[in-house]
């Protein structure tokens, strides 16, 4: 059975003095790293002086502890558009993209996104920031790099792309923080940009873990991937066919979503099943991991898919129908279908489909970053509370003596949404939950899906 918390009347008064205290505890806390190393070793040795100390913490203390997608947002990390570049035309990232953008990637591969549409959108997500802080949400940046500097391996020769989608490279998992190892050759050092951040992290006692580095070479992908149309692209997804073969491991981090003890992830472009068992070990015995598919011609990351945005709640896109969909039921899960995403057709979209619209970022189980533009999904948050909760709980009476448990129904106001626009950041491939990685969320540990 499905467990939920129920919400009662009163709580966000004192919910939100906690959270306010918290911040300002946090903004006066923070020690910034002076330098960063290129080492892809968690275990590398940090030099260290008298005031740069790494010290043991209780999970209370713990800077980095998220458990899910909803509870309280506490900080987080947002990334940076500077400096974006476009990728390399390789094998792997034609695999990813449309037809219609393969010239854009031909003529524009290694050199900087347009920069007038660059600009604008840093404005935006300069403004999302500033929404998320007013909100009582501590921000953290990644560093900016110049991604245009050629780099070579002795396997491949690439330039760099971004620091603009946190989501995608690392995940928290309790109080430890994941480097993702990654699957395109222009995100091999990526992690850069995070490292001051992570070590900082480390260093205030969260664990620190980098999943296994891979070589990228070129047994790592189908060197004949057969793609030319979108029909190819159903064949081959529905055949289970992808451009990275089991090579040896790879993975993004946002390919795989977490509901406590339950995390769900699929086989995509980018994460293969090598991949998904170095997580499946490396978190066991208390976490499961569940693989779910998709009738999707080109999975890439599962929050514009599926969106797990509450205790038993989740978007499925109607577009992409989860084929696991009745083990969610038979679990109790509520299962909400988004409606059509209202962007325009001529919106370039380099990176990404429309349904960035459900791409949302959870403040908390009642407060949602949307985009502004969106009103259709705006108006599905708020009529989410217009169906009754149930759950069991203890009643109490006035004069506060328990009575017995019993099967009580809330009705909540709805899911407020908090609305940014971010259509030109859209553009460079992700939504609120793409541009984001929660490194604290206040709550517990519990199991959803039993």
């Amino acid at each position: 059975m499905l467990r939920v918390r129920c919400l009662r009347g009163g709580s966000r008064g004192a919910e939100a003095a906690h959270l306010i205290g918290a911040v300002v505890g946090r903004a006066v806390s923070g020690w910034v790293s002076r330098t960063f190393r290129s080492t892809s070793s968690s275990a590398a040795a940090l030099p260290l002086t008298a005031d740069e100390p790494v010290t043991e913490h209780t999970p209370e203390d713990c800077p980095v502890c998220a458990h899910n997608e909803w509870d309280p947002l506490e900080e987080v990390i947002v990334g940076r558009a500077e400096n974006a570049c476009v990728p390399p035309f390789t094998v792997e990232v034609k695999a990813n993209t449309y037809e219609k953008y393969w010239p854009f990637y031909q003529q524009y591969g290694g050199q900087t996104f347009p920069k007038d549409h660059v600009k604008k959108a840093v404005t935006e997500i300069e403004e999302m920031c500033n929404i998320l802080q007013h909100e009582g949400v501590t921000v953290r940046r990644p560093e900016p790099i110049d991604w245009s500097v050629e780099y070579k391996t002795p396997d491949f020769t690439s330039t760099g792309m971004y620091a603009a989608m946190p989501r995608d490279i690392l995940i928290v998992v309790g109080n430890e923080i994941i480097e993702a190892p990654m699957a395109w050759r222009a995100r091999f050092f990526e992690y850069r940009a995070y490292r001051p951040l992570i070590k900082e992290y480390f260093r205030r006692g969260a664990k620190w873990t980098t999943a296994p580095k891979p070589t990228m070479s070129d047994e790592l992908y189908d060197q004949d991937y057969p793609i030319r149309t979108v029909e190819d692209r159903h064949k081959l997804a529905a055949q289970g066919k992808f451009v990275t073969t089991e090579f040896e491991p790879c993975f993004d981090a946002a390919d795989f979503i977490r509901a406590g003890t339950d995390i769900f992830v699929q086989r995509s472009q980018v994460t293969n099943f090598m991949g998904i068992e170095w997580m499946r070990r490396h978190l066991a015995p208390t976490y499961k991991i569940h693989i779910i598919s998709f009738k999707d011609p080109n999975p890439m990351h599962i929050d514009a898919t599926f969106n797990i945005i509450g205790p038993g709640l989740v978007l499925s896109n109607p577009d992409r129908p989860c084929r696991q969909i009745e083990m969610f039921k038979k679990a109790g899960w509520t299962v909400v279908t988004p409606p059509t995403p209202l962007i325009p057709d001529n919106h370039p979209l380099w990176m990404s489909s429309k349904w960035l619209s459900m791409n949302v970022l959870m403040l908390d189980e009642k407060r949602v970053l949307v985009d502004a533009n969106e009103t259709s999904i705006q108006k599905m948050f708020e009529s989410l509370g217009e169906s009754s909760v149930c759950c069991d709980e203890t009643i109490l009476s006035s004069d506060a003596i328990p009575h017995s448990p019993a099967l009580v129904c809330v009705t909540p106001a709805g899911i407020k949404s908090i609305k940014v626009s971010i259509r030109h950041a859209n553009s460079l491939g992700g939504g609120f939950h793409c541009w984001t990685t929660d490194v604290r969320r206040r709550g517990t540990l519990q199991s959803y899906f039993l």
